[in-house]
This record gives C-alpha cells, sequence and structure tokens, in this order.
C-alpha cells in the first residue's frame, strides 16, 4: 500500500508539465540573460578564483563547494545508471541539455538567495534560500501572500531534505559497499548514522570546511579514472555517441519507442543531479561572502556543469562504452551486452534494479577486481558530504520558520527532532529497496522544483537587474558593488547596510572592508 502511493505521488508530480517546465522556464532564462551559459563563462571561472571570504561568510569556492556536496551524490552514478535503463543512452542527452539550460535557472535563483540574504542573529553566518526571498521580495506588495509561500516552500523543503531525499544517497550507498565487499546494509545504516551524528551539529562553518577537503578531491580523482576508461576505450568513443544521439531523437530502431522516455527520465534525472531550479542552490549561494550577489549567481551555474557535463559525464562515458548496461521498457529488456549483471550471458535479470552496479560492473570490465571498490568508496565520500548538506538545507528552512520565535529553547527542541528524522532517514534508506527510496527522492525534488521554478518566473526581475548592474559595472572596469536601492529593489536589507557602510568607507578615505566597518546586519 506504501509503495502504491510513492509511485503514484511520483507518477502524479513528474508528469510532462513539470518536464516542459523545468525545459521551458530554463530557455526562457536563458534568453532573458542574453546566453549567460557562454558570455559570463569567464566570470564564472574569474570568481572562484577571486572570491571574498569574511568571518561572517564562506568563500565562493567554499560556497560552490557546499553547493556541489549536494549535487554531487547518489544521483551522478545510480541516478544516470537508472536514466539509461528506463530512458535509454538517449537519457544522457536529455541530461546535457537540462544542465545547460538549467545553468541559467541556477543563476536567477541562486542570485536571488545572494540579494535576500540575512545574518543569523545566534549565529552571525548568512542564511538565505527561496523561503527568505519568497517572503523579502513580494513583502511590500502582498505580504500576506509571500509570507505563506515563504512557509510553504520550508515546510516541503524541510520534509524533501530530510526525510524524501537522505534515503536514497544511503541506498546507494550501502548497495555499492555491499556489491565491492560484502557488508550488509545493517552494518552500512549504523556507521553512516553515527558519522553523520558527529558533524550535523558543527554548523555551516564546519560543513564547508569538510566539503572544500572532500568534493574536489573525490570528484577529480573519480573524473580522471572516466578519462582512463576513455583512453582505454577509444574505439568505442563513435559507439558511445551513437547510441546517445541515436537514441537521444529515435534514430536507432531499437530505441526509437522509447524517446519520450528519454526525455522525461534525462530531465528527470538531470535536475536530480545537477538541482537546477530545485532550490537548494540558492541555500549554499546566501552563505558566500560577496561584494555583488551576481558574482555568487555565476558560481553556482557553473556548479551546474560541473556536476553533469563532467561527473554524470563520466558515469554515462563508463557504463556505455563497456556496455554494462540494459534498457528497460514494458517488461524488456531492450539493450545490453553484460554478462556480469543478471542471470546469464547477456542478460540481464529484470529482478536486478539499475543503480551503483551498472558503474561497478563497468570499471571492474577494466580494471578487474578494483572497478566495485573504487566506486563503493568514491560514492560514500559523495553520498556523506550530500546528506550533510542535505540536512543544512533542512536546518536553513527551520530556521526561517522559528527565526523570530522567542521560546529559543523550543526551537532548539525542534532542530534536534530535525536532526533525529534526518538520521532515521538515512537508517531506513539503507534498508529499503532501491525502488522505495528512488521513489521518495523523486517526491522531494519534483515538490520542490514545482514550488521553486513557478516562483522565480514571478520573481526574476531582481536577479536580471542585478545582472545587468553587475554587466554594466564591468563595462566600466569597476570591480561590481551592490547597492538595491539604485535598481529599485526593496527588502534587500542586507544589502542596503552594507551600502551605507560603504558609502560611510568612502567619505572617511578608509581601505577597511565593510565587515569591519562595524555595521550591525542583525537588525
Amino acid at each position: 500500500m506504501f509503495s502504491e502511493l510513492i509511485s503514484g505521488a511520483n507518477i502524479l508530480i513528474w508528469s510532462v508539465p513539470l518536464i516542459g517546465l523545468c525545459l521551458l522556464a530554463g530557455l526562457y532564462f536563458t534568453i532573458r540573460t542574453g546566453l549567460l551559459q557562454v558570455r559570463n563563462l569567464p566570470d564564472m571561472i574569474d570568481q572562484l578564483r577571486k572570491g571574498e571570504t569574511s568571518p561572517d561568510g564562506t568563500s565562493s569556492f567554499q560556497s560552490l563547494m557546499m553547493s556541489l556536496s549536494g549535487r554531487v551524490g547518489m544521483g551522478n552514478i545510480g541516478g544516470v545508471a537508472t536514466a539509461i535503463a528506463f530512458g535509454g543512452p538517449g537519457a544522457v542527452f536529455w541530461m546535457w541539455v537540462s544542465a545547460f539550460l538549467g545553468a541559467s535557472t541556477s543563476f536567477i535563483e541562486c542570485t536571488l538567495g545572494q540579494i535576500y540574504k540575512e545574518k543569523d542573529p545566534d549565529t552571525g553566518e548568512y542564511r538565505g534560500g527561496p523561503a527568505y526571498y519568497f517572503e523579502k521580495a513580494y513583502k511590500h506588495k502582498a505580504p500576506g501572500l509571500s509570507v505563506f509561500y515563504g512557509i510553504l516552500f520550508s515546510i516541503v523543503t524541510i520534509l524533501a531534505m530530510s526525510f524524501f531525499l537522505p534515503g536514497v544517497q544511503a541506498n546507494g550507498m550501502a548497495s555499492a559497499i555491499d556489491s565491492a565487499w560484502g557488508v550488509p546494509a545493517w552494518v552500512t545504516a549504523i556507521g553512516l548514522v553515527i558519522l553523520l551524528g558527529f558533524i550535523v551539529i558543527g554548523g555551516v562553518k564546519r560543513i564547508a570546511r569538510f566539503a572544500v577537503i572532500v568534493v574536489p578531491v573525490m570528484a577529480i580523482l573519480y573524473v580522471i579514472i572516466a578519462l582512463v576508461v576513455f583512453f582505454l576505450n577509444f574505439s568505442e568513443i563513435p559507439r558511445v555517441f551513437g547510441l546517445i544521439f541515436g537514441s537521444a531523437f529515435g534514430i536507432q530502431p531499437i530505441f526509437g519507442a522509447i524517446i519520450g522516455l528519454a526525455i522525461k527520465w534525462g530531465v528527470q534525472r538531470g535536475i536530480y543531479s545537477n538541482e537546477a531550479g530545485q532550490g537548494t542552490g540558492p541555500h549554499a549561494a546566501a552563505a558566500a561572502e560577496v561584494s555583488h550577489p551576481a558574482k555568487q549567481g555565476f558560481a553556482q551555474s557553473f556548479s551546474v556543469y560541473i556536476d553533469t557535463l563532467f561527473v554524470c559525464s563520466a558515469t554515462a562515458f563508463i557504463i556505455i562504452s563497456t556496455g554494462m548496461f540494459n534498457t528497460f521498457e514494458n517488461e524488456e529488456w531492450l539493450e545490453g551486452e553484460s554478462p556480469v549483471i543478471g542471470s546469464g550471458v547477456g542478460e540481464m535479470s529484470t529482478s536486478v534494479e539499475p543503480g551503483p552496479n551498472y558503474v561497478q560492473s563497468g570499471l571492474d570490465s577494466v580494471f578487474p577486481g578494483a572497478g566495485p571498490s573504487f566506486i563503493a568508496i568514491a560514492l560514500s565520500f559523495f553520498v556523506f558530504t550530500t546528506i550533510v548538506a542535505y540536512y543544512y538545507m533542512a536546518e536553513v528552512n527551520l530556521n526561517y520558520l522559528t527565526r523570530k520565535m522567542k521560546n529559543r529553547v523550543a526551537a532548539r527542541g525542534m532542530l534536534r527532532a530535525l536532526q533525529a528524522l534526518v538520521l532515521v532517514s538515512v537508517a531506513y534508506g539503507a534498508v529499503t529497496t532501491a525502488g522505495a527510496a528512488w521513489g521518495l527522492g523523486d517526491i522531494g525534488v519534483g515538490s520542490m522544483a514545482w514550488l521553486n521554478i513557478m516562483g522565480i518566473l514571478f520573481l526574476q526581475v531582481p536577479a536580471l537587474k542585478a545582472l545587468k548592474d553587475y554587466r554594466e559595472q564591468k563595462k566600466q572596469g569597476l570591480d561590481p558593488q551592490f547597492d538595491p536601492r539604485k535598481l529599485g529593489i526593496e527588502g534587500a536589507t542586507f544589502w542596503e547596510l552594507r551600502a551605507d557602510g560603504m558609502n560611510l568607507q568612502g567619505k572617511a578615505g578608509g581601505e577597511l572592508p565593510p565587515e569591519q566597518l562595524g555595521i550591525d546586519t542583525k537588525k
């Protein structure tokens, strides 16, 4: 009964309208931003090299790593495998499309996250995200509706980040470890819960420090291994791209009937992986110290490229070039060459759920005995950082709901309950079936995407004004600084106070950074 309920909700949420909304919103923002994905690529890279930092905010690079720690996870390995299994190799092409278009969507949402961020009165850290910008942007025009929408999004995000999504990550990690070393899922569950218990109470600074060390190392190692496979299977390149493009447009007869599934699964797993439009990126974006909101928008747009065009593509090449996949439709496996996965030579049993085992088998065919272990280790790090990022986003949204509560004891009690829920979800996800875990995860992603994309379509103007302001200042040879009042943007209290501090600094002829001017941004 529970599984049928999950399946029904998943089908309802991830229907054609949401797939179309994700693609069309990305196309619309691409046009409105003047092909930002290509035009501002130098700004994206430059911001990661020169980003600011302060005692209250993370650097752009740290913020990017926090964001990537949430983006790079089970979706990059198991998600690509399920996309290929149910949508054919062509799903990879549609993942690329969703990433390219989604980079502009990510810019809009993450720039909004920066514009409407605020300081936490208890920790002094920057907080922000969709709930904050939904409330602040239209508070002066429609206060009741803006507050309601902010509360609605925060509740949905708390449920998604603490209950729906962690289980998918834990399930993939447990599955990979079991395949590599035969460790029972319940043992993995216990170990993961204990480790998470130590780190989730450390706050955004500890999360940033942890992510900035772990994420780049594992992502680079993973891509390097994929490049090795790429060169060892160099002769397979034409076939790989032939399968991807042929399947994407239904050119190949064997995949012609599933072109709709290629689009559906490619976009669905693409959004699950790179999270563009889901509303997760703005949480990490708001934590960064920058002189202009557009700077962090650029940094977060680049993270979409890293996630999908690099890491997901690496997974896809490993799977397709080694032939360790099968595509399933209407109770029949359409394609696959693997004698490793399944019940017989060249045949895959329908009882085997697609996931990390595709990649493990692919690497094992190139590096006998090492493939399963490497994927288990890489996925363990990816999953751990992703769950930590999920917790951080859930905490930010709980903070949004409780930040005005006078009873701080009750607020701390709710925080402890949230931490317990995350740990329970991880434990349950590790030992449940992959299908049930993915079903819950898709509900969480889809629900957030519906609310956030619809919201930013109505709330795009401040981000577009910030982009125009950034480009104009760059043309003048300036390091862009942001004053929302000059652009007619209301509700950006943090930036108003910062601009006032910069003006005072200029009048005094000083060279101190604004965070040392004694400005009380907690008000």
